[in-house]
């Protein structure tokens, strides 16, 4: 065999290798087995417990077709319009209201309350001191000319 026919041939069985994994997924079937028993899988109105699927679908396909299922049977859902589990049955349209007559004794008013939240930032932090601090420099309570200032109570002592 020639150099580039056996290359040719290297390269047709390369992209037939990694291409038949992608053919073979698309296009397959599915059983539909629910994961709980007497619970019914429910997709576009029908029970498709225990049937066939026939088609890719669901979040992780690129496309927008409709499965085809086999086997499934329609289901017809009570039309209900409200759920009420204590009575059963539903309740009265509207609101009862009852008028109390106008010299029924009212009650004591109530007390006066009040209550208020205030909110604050706390302070920063204060900055790490130096390791060693800088000096402290009196000046002198004199000034340019050599005078006591003002406010000099003289030397401490």
């Amino acid at each position: 065999m020639k150099l580039p026919t056996l290359r040719a041939a290297q390269a047709m069985m390369l992209l037939t290798v990694t291409a038949a994994p992608a053919f073979a997924d698309s296009g397959g079937f599915a059983i539909v087995i629910p994961g709980r028993p007497g619970v019914p899988i429910i997709v576009n109105g029908r029970d498709i417990s225990y049937s066939v699927v026939e088609g890719d679908w669901g979040l992780e396909r690129g496309v927008h077709r409709q499965p085809t299922f086999y086997g499934s049977r329609p289901v017809r859902l009570p039309e209900v319009g409200h759920y009420y589990p204590g009575s059963k049955q539903l309740p009265g349209y509207g609101r009862l209201e009852i008028e109390p007559p106008a010299n029924r004794p009212l009650p004591k008013p109530a007390e006066s309350f009040r209550q208020s939240w205030e909110v604050e930032s706390r302070p920063p932090p204060l900055p790490p001191l130096p390791m060693s601090p800088p000096p402290v420099i009196i000046a002198p309570p004199f000034d340019e000319g050599g005078e006591r200032l003002p406010n000099d109570r003289g030397p401490r002592g």
